[in-house]
């Protein structure tokens, strides 16, 4: 009798955890960003003169045939900026949070090894228009996530290309599916047990987002995890029950862009110029 209750309480527990990782399935649109590959903050090279996020980066991906995948930010004046980190000091040398600025500020900010400036998003928008896909993560701080995301669809909406929103705040996916149910939106992850980038996070944090358990609330059309964290259970539940979209990230060799594209996971890609 122990065993029979044991053994009901564990498929209970499985059919919960199943239902915790339902997606939302079969929204249109994806079909066009599949087959493309994306170059990690643009085509950069920082040796080179090319810094991640900057507009030659971008450039060169268009050049190349790629699409993008790129970080944006929103600023004090409510304009966006692309760039990956909240601090400006590993891309710029300069103490100050691109939160604090304002568009006439940018100038002051020029970026490590080159003689450009921090992008705006609309003129990353303009330079693919009518070009390759855009993967576009936006970068929540300080309990921005409405504002950050209302900016980007005001900017999205009448832009003609094609595009997804990724984050790895839910809050994020929670307001796309309540005010724009259209847009592909997908959950970033990886296996925040063991990354670096936990940061401040407590352990039951990690635990959800690292195993994906936010999905049934904010049902995402794709989940875009750390290439290296494929292994994780809840990715590999989703993929076989609910043949769940996928983005890989960040690939830096061609071997391993040639095992995800075998598998039809989108590659996103850096410091290799794929053949």
């Amino acid at each position: 009798m122990i065993l029979i209750i044991l053994l009901v309480m564990a498929l209970t527990l499985f059919l919960l955890w199943c239902l915790l990782l339902l997606p939302r399935r079969n929204q249109p649109g994806w079909e066009q960003l599949s087959g493309v590959r994306y170059a990690h903050r643009g085509l950069h090279d920082a040796e080179h003169g090319i810094p991640e996020n900057s507009m030659a980066a971008f450039r060169k991906a268009v050049e190349h045939g790629f699409g993008a995948e790129l970080d944006v930010h929103l600023m004090a004046d409510g304009n966006l900026a692309v760039i990956h980190d909240s601090s400006l000091r590993r891309v710029c040398g300069k103490d100050a949070i691109i939160e604090d600025l304002q568009t006439a500020d940018l100038d002051k900010y020029p970026l490590l090894g080159a003689e450009e400036t921090i992008p705006l998003f609309q003129n990353v928008l303009e330079l693919f228009e009518k070009e390759k896909p855009l993967i576009i993560e936006l970068k929540v701080e300080r309990g921005n996530a409405a504002a950050l995301t209302d900016a980007v669809m005001a900017l999205v909406q009448n832009w003609h290309g094609t595009y997804c929103i990724e984050s790895f705040h839910p809050a994020v996916l929670l307001h796309l599916k309540k005010h724009y149910p259209a847009v592909l939106r997908g959950q970033l992850s990886q296996n925040f047990l063991r990354g670096s980038e936990a940061g401040n996070l407590s352990l039951p944090v990690r635990i959800i987002l690292t195993m994906l358990l936010t999905t049934f609330f904010t049902r995402p059309d794709f989940i875009a995890f750390n290439h290296e964290d494929r292994s994780c259970l809840s990715l590999r539940l989703m993929k076989r029950l609910y043949q769940v979209h996928e983005a890989g990230w960040t690939v830096r060799d061609p071997e391993s862009m040639n095992l995800l594209e075998i598998e039809g996971i989108l590659p996103i890609f850096e410091n290799f110029i794929p053949s």
